[in-house]
């Protein structure tokens, strides 16, 4: 069949191709960006202004045992655990004295005991003999103890010392990170390196405690509790619900 011709002074219909479903993106911009930062910093401040560390210790030779035996453990139990501890061993040299069964046996409930005990009883005994029983400053001298990596190093820094030489990076800190776009990585030590480089140094400690916080009472690592975020709106991870202000 011979198609219609166009009538003069007319142009043929186009046929016009249907629209595809855009796919929902995240808002353009760059997620580093120092007003981001800022207020993502300022809404933490605000709230979470008494933030601290959970661990209960009296001294810095107790929070580095504590924060040692928090890996892959609750920081609730290791607060049940360590008064039985420290009662029975209550300083570097008494706990370098003990057999590894009596502490596996105090330490038991916490997970992964027989790693931890040795951590424990090697790291004591590297105060007693290497730094006169206390526990060190430094971020380089800490690292040489058996059982501390950088996260505890920075725990112990931070909260017994003040000082601010890098960011605590556990699971809490990286998921929200992550969330936030603060990093890309994945790796805590990469993760760390990345969030120091828009974190500002002053506010590095208090971050990891705000921080912390927030991922145990609303930021969790499933079904966040975006509605009740007060980062919601400077949120822009996949599995958040999105804000319409």
């Amino acid at each position: 069949m011979t198609p219609k011709k166009a009538a003069p002074g007319k142009s043929a219909p186009r046929k016009t191709a249907a629209k595809e479903p855009v796919a929902k993106s995240r808002p353009a911009g760059n997620p580093r960006a120092p007003a981001r930062i800022s207020a993502i910093l300022d809404r933490l401040q605000q709230a979470y202004p008494n933030a601290e560390c959970a661990l209960l210790h009296r001294n810095a030779w107790e929070l580095l045992v504590a924060t040692i035996l928090s890996a892959q453990c609750t920081d609730a139990r290791v607060n049940q655990v360590t008064p039985g501890l420290f009662e029975k061993f209550p300083t570097p040299a008494d706990l370098a004295r003990a057999s590894l069964p009596a502490i596996e046996r105090e330490i038991r409930s916490t997970g992964f005991f027989h790693n931890k005990a040795k951590s424990l009883s090697g790291a004591a005994r590297m105060l007693v003999q290497d730094f006169g029983g206390e526990t060190p400053r430094t971020m380089e001298e800490l690292l040489r103890l058996p059982g501390v990596a950088r996260k505890t190093a920075n725990v112990v820094l931070g909260v017994a010392f003040g000082v601010a030489s890098g960011i605590v990076v556990d699971t809490h800190v990286l998921r929200i990170s992550q969330r936030l776009e603060l990093t890309t990585q994945s790796q805590p030590v990469a993760v760390e390196r990345e969030l120091q480089a828009v974190i500002p140094q002053p506010r590095w400690i208090a971050f990891s405690h705000e921080v912390i916080h927030h991922g145990r009472q609303v930021c969790v690592a499933r079904k966040p509790r975006c509605a009740d975020c007060t980062l919601e709106t400077l949120c822009r991870s996949r599995d958040k619900t999105w804000s319409s202000r």
